[in-house]
């Protein structure tokens, strides 16, 4: 069949490629307008968001505002910490039959390893707490404790996806990428979404971890340092004048911005070009950010920053809060590195990995929760903790006091941010195998937090290969409704 010729339209193209080349070249000549403006890399940084809650209100009003995440990397035991077990005490040694999944696999019975400290009694509410974490017992009226938790996976490098992302695989955006991403950011002098590693290391799997997945690179996590230079080769270029530098930034920009297209997507360079005047910008913001010499002594003291086996994670705790005050969303500090010896993963010697991970965090971390309480922060601000997993009531090993992971029951908390305080939710059997009562799964764990900050877990969505994607997947979840107050 002989295709219909078109019309020619003034003498040279046809009426098709009249209004393409025109439709095309508007754009172009705003562009050229826009780069002569000052404000312009900033709308570069919001057009990488693609996101339609960020020029709305939130779905509901959320009582927190960013989220203070302590990850112990590892799996900690809540039979030793904060899931009181006194039906196990007289039993150690002895050999029972007991369903359990772990690194060494699938076991049906295992010699009782009984909880290794004492548990006292806390708070108006009488919640049992390990003689492990004594600072953090003295805020349980503070706390919300679920003592239920579930996860698909009992080995590290999955389960810390999940933890992290809500899927086993790698790929997907993060919690703190999801958190950014509903709400937006508030500063834009300092990342909305920042990690802090153990001085030992990261995780199993990294950047992963804190991973943007699909979304912009810009909701990607920024990695701290809580001492000396915050984030590496952020410092200016020896000899370089900062009136050069920024001119640098901006002729960069502008060779960026030229291949940014109207007709076409390209996340990846918009997210470059905000990310360039980012980092300018937190050359000047975040130096002053985990600058503690202004915070007083007493403050200092409380974060255990007075002493050795504290002070490394005290400051990360003392820099959380003042990155929340100032603006930032989401932070993550990891207790734990990649190596065994040096995170909660105790497969050997329980008391000595236990003793020496608890020592480094409690004070600190019942530091900052006082610290948020006595500012009138911690209302709305939610603190979390807990690891990718439990451990099992069981030995792993012929001899020895070392657990094997347990992803069947375990215990996390929250404090602040609208979470009830002095609240136990859920319960694991008498030896804390399995969650029995109220089992709540990694995913309700993270419709709570999103519906803390209010958003909408199951409405909160990112369209990408044909699918809308969300972070408690695709069948949804409910928030835990005995801790939304």
């Amino acid at each position: 069949m002989k295709r219909k010729k078109t019309t020619d339209f003034c003498g040279n193209v046809n009426r098709r490629e009249f209004l393409n080349t025109v439709g095309g070249g508007f754009p172009a000549l705003a562009l050229t307008g826009m780069l002569g403006q000052e404000g312009f890399f900033n709308k570069a940084k919001a057009a990488t968001s693609m996101n339609p809650l960020a020029e709305q209100a939130p779905r509901f009003k959320g009582k927190a505002k960013s989220v203070i995440f302590l990850f112990m990397y590892g799996g900690p035991s809540h039979i030793d910490t904060f899931d009181y077990k006194p039906q196990m005490v007289g039993m150690d040694g002895k050999t029972i039959q007991v369903k359990t999944f772990g690194r060494g696999g699938k076991k049906n019975e295992g010699r009782i390893v009984e909880p290794k400290w004492g548990f006292k009694q806390y708070g108006e509410s009488g919640k049992y707490v390990s003689d492990l974490f004594p600072h953090v017992g003295s805020c349980v009226d503070d706390i919300s404790f679920i003592h239920s938790m579930t996860a698909d996976s009992p080995i590290h490098g999955s389960a810390l996806l999940m933890m992290n992302s809500g899927s086993l695989l790698s790929g997907h955006p993060s919690l703190g990428s999801w958190v950014n991403y509903g709400l937006g950011s508030v500063n834009e002098n300092l990342p909305g979404y920042v990690v802090m590693l153990d001085q030992s290391g990261g995780p199993i799997s990294g950047a992963k971890n804190w991973s943007s997945g699909f979304m912009p690179a810009s909701y990607q996590g920024t990695v701290f340092r809580s001492q000396g230079s915050p984030i590496l080769n952020l410092d200016h270029v020896n000899g370089m004048p900062a009136s050069e530098q920024k001119m640098l930034i901006d002729s960069l920009n502008h060779l960026n911005s030229q291949h940014l297209s109207p007709r076409f997507d390209n996340t990846n360079l918009a997210a470059r070009i905000a990310s360039y005047e980012l980092a300018y910008r937190m050359q000047a913001t975040a130096p002053e950010a985990i600058d503690l010499d202004d915070e007083p002594e007493e403050t200092r003291s409380l974060y255990g920053i007075d002493r050795t086996e504290t002070e490394d994670f005290g400051r990360k705790c003392l820099l959380a809060r003042r990155l929340v005050e100032r603006g930032t969303r989401f932070i993550q500090i990891y207790s734990g590195g990649a190596h065994n010896d040096h995170n909660w993963d105790a497969h050997g010697d329980l008391e000595k990995n236990h003793n020496l991970h608890a020592g480094a965090t409690d004070k600190p971390i019942a530091g900052l929760l006082k610290d948020l309480k006595r500012r009138g922060m911690l209302e709305d601000t939610l603190v979390v903790w807990g690891g990718e997993f439990g451990r099992q009531p069981t030995a792993e090993y012929e001899y020895g006091t070392g657990r094997d992971h347990n992803s069947f029951g375990f215990t996390m908390w929250m404090a602040g941010g609208g979470a009830k305080g002095g609240v136990s939710v859920g319960q694991t059997d008498e030896l804390g195998a399995t969650a029995v009562e109220n089992r709540y799964h990694v995913r309700n764990f993270h419709a709570t937090i999103l519906s803390l900050m209010g958003l909408d877990p199951n409405d909160l969505s990112f369209f990408f290969g044909g699918l809308d994607h969300k972070l408690v997947g695709v069948e949804g979840a409910d928030p835990i409704p005995e801790i939304m107050a």
